[in-house]
């Protein structure tokens, strides 16, 4: 097959960089977790001894994850899936009721309202780490299921995490629905919660599962918060509080546990991105164009 001069010269000039500027960015992502897979099988366990490809692989490192009982790898697991599974619902919830009553009701101080809530948002979590333990405490010395150590203020708390970045985008989402359907249904009858969950939610569920999505992501790798009202020991410990126990003070010698236990942390959003990937598409390119 011939090529023509100029068709050569167009590829060399407009095309190559691009390729080539993928192949290092692709590099540069996947890298860390090549090396991540490189240290799980890496039957050395160690950081100093590490190579791209080991000497000497197989399953060791798994086998001291799970055989540990003074680190529990499978409670933290569960944790995990039931902190991040319910506070991920909880603020898709919220937002979407948040989103609701500000897309289709007008009233005084909506715009004050959506400002003020992202705002709010822009101040980082570092900031509230300090406010949150005391307000915990002082719960706690009332109610003990609210204390210190509990799952539930932590699910409370991630609840309204990303209130107002959910909002903004959800109501975006919502505006570009035909209030005529609305307009529509409140002549059958149906009242606000029913045109809720019967017209705006199935149609509306892209958008929810990509909410969703980002939210279970984000608070399956959260430390900061979930370290100060779970505690750095305990049995209420989520994994990315409960893997630093590897290599605190010694993580060149367990970096192979560690490494393990965070590659087999990555399985539940590979499950979720593999079952919602449907939708998942979907809402990403319903936001990117409907916004």
């Amino acid at each position: 097959m011939k090529f023509s001069r100029s068709k050569v010269k167009y590829w060399m000039t407009k095309l190559l960089w691009r390729h080539i500027v993928g192949i290092l960015v692709a590099a540069f992502a996947l890298f860390p977790l090549v090396w991540m897979i490189s240290a799980a099988f890496d039957v050395t366990g160690q950081l100093s001894t590490q190579k791209l490809i080991p000497t000497f692989s197989g399953f060791d490192n798994f086998q001291s994850l799970f055989s540990n009982t003074e680190k529990p790898y499978t409670t933290w697991v569960r944790n995990s899936l039931v902190i991040a599974t319910a506070a991920a619902l909880l603020q898709t919830s919220i937002g979407a009721l948040a989103a609701y009553s500000l897309s289709r009701h007008k009233f005084r101080g909506r715009r004050v309202t959506l400002t003020t809530i992202l705002i709010v948002q822009m101040f980082p979590q570092l900031l509230a780490a300090t406010t949150l333990f005391l307000i915990i405490n002082s719960l706690g010395q009332t109610f003990d299921f609210l204390g210190l150590g509990h799952q539930l203020p932590l699910i409370l708390i991630f609840g309204g995490a990303a209130l107002g970045v959910n909002t903004w985008i959800l109501k975006s989402f919502f505006d570009t629905i035909p209030s005529e359907i609305d307009e529509a249904a409140k002549i059958d009858g149906a009242s606000h919660a029913l045109i809720f969950m019967k017209i705006i939610v199935p149609l509306a569920t892209p958008i929810f599962v990509v909410i969703f999505l980002l939210s279970f992501i984000g608070i399956l790798n959260e430390y900061l918060i979930t370290s100060v009202i779970l505690g750095l020991d305990g049995p209420s410990m989520t994994i990315a509080v409960g893997l630093q126990q590897f290599i605190y003070g010694s993580y060149a010698k367990n970096w192979g546990p560690f490494t393990a236990g965070a590659l087999l942390a990555t399985t539940p959003v590979l499950i979720l991105f593999i079952f919602l990937q449907k939708y998942l598409i979907s809402g990403l390119v319903s936001g990117s164009t409907k916004g």
